[in-house]
């Protein structure tokens, strides 16, 4: 007992291998990769199909499943592939049958279903118990000639039987349907096509080896998808036919029409692999967040018949900056990713237009040669046997002595094969020859058969020996596919033009926006505020909710840019078209679903700008009185999360921004009432993230409230919490060095209050106040009385108990 322990112990020893953990680690996961890419997730370059899909349309085929015959249950074929060729689960199998045979999914579908095979709106499709299919037609000109020994056959999962490695493919698969799917480290998306287009494009390249990939898109002018719909420009055509990767932009088709006596938008085609209903959920969030707005009504009336998707419009829309936006932030336009990732031998290759039909014409001139060896073969059988036939009608009467002379069968085979120097091939059949044979009439027809085999011996030895001769086979049945199955292309390529942006078709015009405390932003027509007379009492800007108030006012032009300054020294950027248009009533939209702001940040300044130049530059005031000068150019390209706009020290904030045009004089305000007046050229240019210089020279618990372009043409209005304000020409701040103390600006007594706000103004200028309450007030600038530095100011607009000013912005008289 004790030796045979040992003998177990040293043999269990001797199965121990010892290794590093990683090596093992990365054998084992290089063969799992390889087996999902291999055996899985990527199509075969030949026949476009994935081991799932060949293995279905072969149970079909052995079924007998052919187009012409009865429909037969899906979980019949279901169990078919599962049991001989692919234990993989009946769901995946299922899934990807009904695949096939979805018109919205393969732009040439393989099966034929009959039944609930799911919907464009994401529906799935019924039980596999309920639905029935059979191979439709074109899917029989994949297995064409399998039985004639063309491809190689495998032995299936559990080594019962064998399998096909590939099919033999009649039609160009890979580029007519396109395929999809994600392996370790790689995935496949190769878009449809349309089948005259791929097989003039084969048979060009067939007549040309040469060509270039231009010259094939003479003939392939771009994917065709199975929902049609529009393709945007011929660039990433072009990108993904050179190198087999690019991006496709497809937008649906829509038309502007009438619908109940108004004006509406009716989509008719929606992009590839695009769900319509989830479409239609988007459209209609996109209205009620009022990302777009002027849409009534949304209303699918899809049938049948085909995709109605009705957007009714509101009474002075214009229908095409609507769509326009609806394309922007929809899914009626997507960006098709496109790899053309392929198994070659079975590895994985990106290709492009060119190579994936030279894999196809390769793989066609292979089934074509093996058909024909096998063809020439069961021929040259077939004339070994009619030579002995015609050996033995030629001397029927001792054949028949010899046959009757013979002890068995055997004996008879023997006989023959010796008297008449046959083949045992030969001798059995003369053998197997019914009586009938032996009359004159089917004498001459295996005369004249033998005929017939020996002059096709002679057609298929010369296709054998001539390559050119196969490939007008290969170009003759793809006419011939073509003729049958080739139809319309249903994508219309649209020329690209230069890109309109959605402002090139919106109207510019002055917006008023303003932003809350709490973070609420929206706009508004300027021409929404009624003009009032100094003193009245304003209308409502925004409904003021629980401990929220406005917080700043701005006016923009529509088509400008937006650059937000937060009080952390990051800027952001946006457009004015972007923030949503709501009335005076509205709170707006929370500013942190526009802006990717951080915790703590909020708005200290908003600068509308057209265009990014170097001819401008940027200055900066923070609340402890640094200003610091960037050039404009250097804010042109911001990130989603905002980039740094100013250094700020340990408790500084942002205050204010100016726009200058680097020949500009400054002047900055205090909380108490002080200002002073510098030029720009005092302050050197720095870089973005740059920290700055002193601006002024600040008291204790004083700040900095505001920083204003000074013309001496023009005057210095002064407002105050109170409500107070005064105007006085900018020549009486005298020009001085940045840095100082500066000059009394307004008196900051227990009337007044502290100064929120300064603007430089003109006669011709109107002003708006907001509280903090929400109240607004717009005067004209001539309304307000022109007096010195060193006063007290006069009323601007009557607070209610409690409220106070919180900003100010100027406007043009309209």
């Amino acid at each position: 007992m004790e030796e045979k322990s040992e003998e177990k112990s040293a043999s269990t020893k001797q199965r121990i291998v010892s290794t590093l953990i990683e090596e093992e680690m990365k054998k084992s996961y290089l063969a799992y990769s390889m087996s999902v890419i291999v055996g899985r997730a990527l199509p075969d370059a030949r026949d476009g199909l994935k081991p799932v899909h060949r293995r279905i349309l072969v149970a079909m085929h052995s079924m007998g499943m052919l187009h012409n015959r009865p429909y037969k249950k899906s979980a019949r074929i279901v169990g078919e592939t599962l049991g001989k060729y692919h234990p993989h689960g009946d769901t995946a199998v299922y899934d990807a049958m009904v695949r096939m045979v979805q018109t919205f999914s393969l732009r040439y579908p393989l099966i034929d279903g009959q039944g609930n095979f799911g919907s464009v709106d994401g529906d799935r499709p019924a039980a596999m118990r309920y639905t029935e299919a059979r191979l439709n037609r074109i899917a029989e000109e994949m297995l064409a000639d399998i039985e004639k020994e063309t491809v190689e056959f495998v032995p299936n999962f559990d080594d019962s039987m064998t399998e096909p490695a590939v099919l033999p493919a009649k039609l160009p698969n890979l580029l007519i349907n396109g395929s999809s799917g994600i392996a370790v480290g790689m995935a496949t998306n190769i878009p449809p096509h349309n089948l005259r287009e791929i097989c003039q494009g084969v048979i060009a390249l067939i007549d040309n080896p040469e060509i270039s990939i231009e010259g094939l898109m003479q003939f392939v002018k771009g994917p065709d998808f199975p929902t049609a719909g529009l393709i945007r420009g011929r660039r990433g055509i072009h990108q993904t036919f050179q190198t087999g990767k690019g991006k496709i932009v497809i937008r649906a088709k829509a038309e502007i029409g009438q619908a109940k006596n108004r004006d509406a938008i009716v989509i008719k085609e929606i992009p590839y692999m695009v769900n319509k209903s989830q479409l239609v959920e988007e459209i209609a969030e996109l209205v009620k967040d009022k990302r777009v707005q002027g849409i009534s009504d949304i209303r699918d009336e899809s049938d049948r018949e085909g995709i109605r998707i009705v957007l009714q419009l509101k009474a002075g829309v214009d229908p095409e900056i609507l769509l326009n936006q609806l394309y922007a932030r929809s899914r009626l336009q997507v960006a098709f990713g496109v790899i053309m990732l392929a198994l070659v031998g079975n590895q994985p290759k990106i290709l492009n237009l060119k190579e994936m039909m030279q894999q196809y014409a390769a793989h066609r001139r292979e089934i074509v040669r093996k058909r024909t060896e096998y063809d020439l073969r069961q021929a040259e059988e077939r004339s070994h046997i009619l030579a002995g036939l015609i050996i033995a009608l030629q001397n029927i009467d001792d054949v028949v002595e010899a046959i009757r002379k013979s002890e068995d069968a055997d004996h008879a085979r023997a006989t023959l094969m010796e008297r008449f120097v046959l083949s045992e091939k030969q001798a059995q059949a003369i053998l197997d020859m019914r009586l009938s044979r032996l009359t004159s009439l089917e004498s001459g027809k295996v005369v004249q058969e033998q005929e017939e085999v020996t002059t096709l011996i002679k057609n298929l030895k010369d296709i054998l020996a001539s390559e050119q001769r196969i490939l007008e086979i290969i170009k003759e049945e793809l006419r011939d596919i073509q003729e049958k199955y080739g139809d319309a292309r249903r994508t219309q390529i649209i020329e690209e033009a230069k890109d309109v942006d959605e402002e090139d078709l919106i109207e510019d015009k002055e917006n008023v926006i303003t932003i809350t405390h709490a973070g609420y932003i929206k706009r508004l027509g300027l021409e929404a505020y009624r003009q009032q007379k100094r003193g009245g009492k304003g209308v409502i800007a925004a409904t003021a909710r629980e401990e929220d108030f406005i917080e700043d006012l701005f006016v923009g032009s529509s088509r400008s840019y937006l650059l937000f300054f937060t009080n952390k020294g990051r800027v952001h950027w946006l457009k004015v078209w972007e923030i949503p248009e709501e009335g005076r009533q509205a709170r707006g939209k929370a500013i942190t679903n526009l802006l990717k702001l951080q915790e703590g940040e909020r708005l200290s300044a908003c600068i509308p700008v057209k265009e990014f130049d170097d001819r401008h530059c940027l200055v900066m005031a923070t609340m402890k009185g640094i200003i610091k000068k960037t050039r404009l150019e250097e804010y042109s390209r911001p990130r989603q999360g905002g980039i740094i706009g100013i250094t700020l020290e340990s408790e500084d904030e942002l205050e204010n921004v100016q726009l200058t045009d680097q020949e500009s004089e400054l002047i900055l305000a205090t909380a108490a009432g002080k200002a002073v007046r510098f030029h720009e050229e005092d302050i050197r240019t720095v870089g973005r993230s740059g920290k700055g210089v002193r601006g002024i020279r600040l008291k204790a618990k004083d700040r900095v409230i505001g920083m204003v372009k000074a013309d001496p043409d023009k005057f210095l209005l002064t407002i105050t919490e109170k409500g107070y304000g005064k105007r006085t020409p900018v020549s009486e701040y005298r020009l001085i060095s940045r840095g100082g103390s500066g000059v009394i600006d307004i008196v900051s007594n227990e009337r007044n209050g502290a100064v929120v706000a300064i603007k430089c103004v003109s006669d011709k200028e109107e002003v708006m106040v907001v509280s903090q309450q929400g109240s607004i007030i717009r005067i004209p600038i001539s309304g307000v009385g022109v007096i010195g530095r060193n006063t007290q100011g006069v009323r601007i607009m009557k607070l209610e108990e409690g409220d106070k000013v919180v900003s100010a912005a100027l406007v043009k008289a309209e």
